[in-house]
């Protein structure tokens, strides 16, 4: 067994700092998520600073709360850079570019309360994944809207590594209960890129102009974990963005031998499904069931006392699918997501802000497909007026006035 962990600090020549964290342990585990401040295991991090520009390179954290629509935090695998310059007239520059590769995918829960049950809860995936690993400390867990704190002696609990949630007896959950939880997630199907690039301009004491541009992609001609065949490129390729139905069939040839579920195929008119057979001469497919939710299968658990798990065909009634399982496998279609941001703050005097920002975001879900296209891009807009007044003294009662207005269309999709 041994370990890794190195820090250094100090100066190269006489103008550039570096920093730089490179730990690794040989045990891959994660931290447990029981306390509030976690321990990192497996880093690299590098840092060269130097007046006016600064370089981040390894596991690096991207936090942009600066803009409205572009608004973000990621930990990622790569490089960002950032530079401060004063510009003739008064003018500060911000620039920050980053280029790296993604962790992991971000998705969002909404748990079902159960009354009474602390937990576990079991959190998904964005394509109904059960067994992932929770990158550690990118949740966050909300009940009816307020924002919780990890830990056994505040809110809840989380592993990790099992993607289960336990609260608390500081939070009682009831049936009543709203539970939303955010998370970043391992995800190794294609190799996932993040370009960004942010620039900010302070014009005197007045003006500020920011644009930010993000854009993450899934290389669909660099597959991980999943590896598509022409038949099932051509397959996605033909839903277009209806990826909810991304269920390609499966249906292996297979030796029959004593132990094996196989089964048989039943021909019904123009129409065919698969039965559990133990006869050598007609079982000949080894399946692969999926669950596609109550309703929209074909098949349900049969429990005939087999070594193994072992699925009933069900005809369906009046057109409506009476099962929960398909003989099928989910294929995970690459993304590509763009996003666009334009903002503009004036301050009125002393006390009064104008903030007005408009952004642009390209969604497509399934890079195979040209189909649909055409309805991936949205756009949206807010303008904020703010206002404080002091009574008296400034730092004693004070008045804040504020009024926004906010237009997204229905395609907008912010990261």
């Amino acid at each position: 067994n041994s370990t890794l962990n190195m820090q250094l600090s100090g100066m190269l020549a006489d103008s550039i700092e570096i920093q730089a964290a490179i730990t690794d342990n040989n045990i891959p585990i994660q931290p447990d998520g029981t306390t509030q401040q976690l321990n990192e295991f497996d880093q690299v991090y590098l840092q060269f600073r130097k007046k006016g520009w600064q370089l981040n390179l390894g596991d690096i954290d991207l936090r942009q709360d600066n803009g409205y629509f572009l608004n973000f935090y990621k930990r990622l695998q790569g490089l960002a850079f950032r530079t401060n310059n004063r510009l003739p007239g008064n003018v500060i520059s911000n620039t920050l570019v980053s280029g790296s590769i993604a962790k992991g995918k971000f998705t969002r829960n909404i748990i079902q309360a159960l009354e009474g049950n602390q937990g576990p809860y079991r959190l998904k995936g964005a394509n109904n994944e059960f067994f992932f690993i929770v990158l550690a400390n990118t949740e966050r867990v909300f009940i009816d809207g307020e924002l919780l704190q990890r830990g056994e002696d505040q809110d809840y609990v989380i592993n990790y590594n099992t993607a289960e949630i336990t609260f608390t007896p500081r939070r009682m959950i009831t049936k009543d209960s709203r539970i939303q939880v955010e998370f970043e997630y391992a995800d190794r199907n294609y190799l996932n890129a993040n370009l960004y690039f942010a620039q900010s301009f302070d014009i005197g004491r007045k003006w500020t102009i920011r644009f930010g541009a993000f854009r993450n992609n899934d290389a669909k001609n660099s597959p991980i974990n999943q590896v598509l065949d022409p038949r099932q490129q051509q397959f996605l390729a033909g839903l277009g963005d209806s990826i909810q139905r991304a269920f390609y069939p499966t249906a292996a040839l297979d030796t029959f031998a004593a132990g094996k579920i196989l089964y048989e195929k039943i021909y019904a008119g123009t129409d065919s499904f698969y039965r559990y057979s133990t006869d050598p001469a007609l079982a000949k497919y080894s399946l692969s069931f999926t669950d596609v939710g109550a309703g929209n299968g074909d098949y349900v658990p049969d429990f005939n006392g087999a070594n193994g798990k072992v699925y009933r065909y069900v005809a369906p009634v009046g057109g409506v699918k009476q099962g929960q399982y398909e003989p099928a496998q989910v294929l995970v279609a690459p993304r590509r997501q763009q996003v666009m941001n334009l903002g503009i703050d004036y301050k009125l005097g002393a006390n009064g802000m104008v903030k007005a920002e408009v952004a642009t975001s390209n969604n497509d879900v399934n890079t195979f497909s040209d189909k649909d296209d055409g309805d991936d891009r949205g756009w949206a807009a807010r303008l904020r007026l703010e206002n404080t007044k002091y009574f008296h003294n400034p730092g004693s009662l004070q008045l804040q006035t504020s009024l926004d207005y906010e237009y997204v269309q229905k395609k907008f999709r912010p990261l």
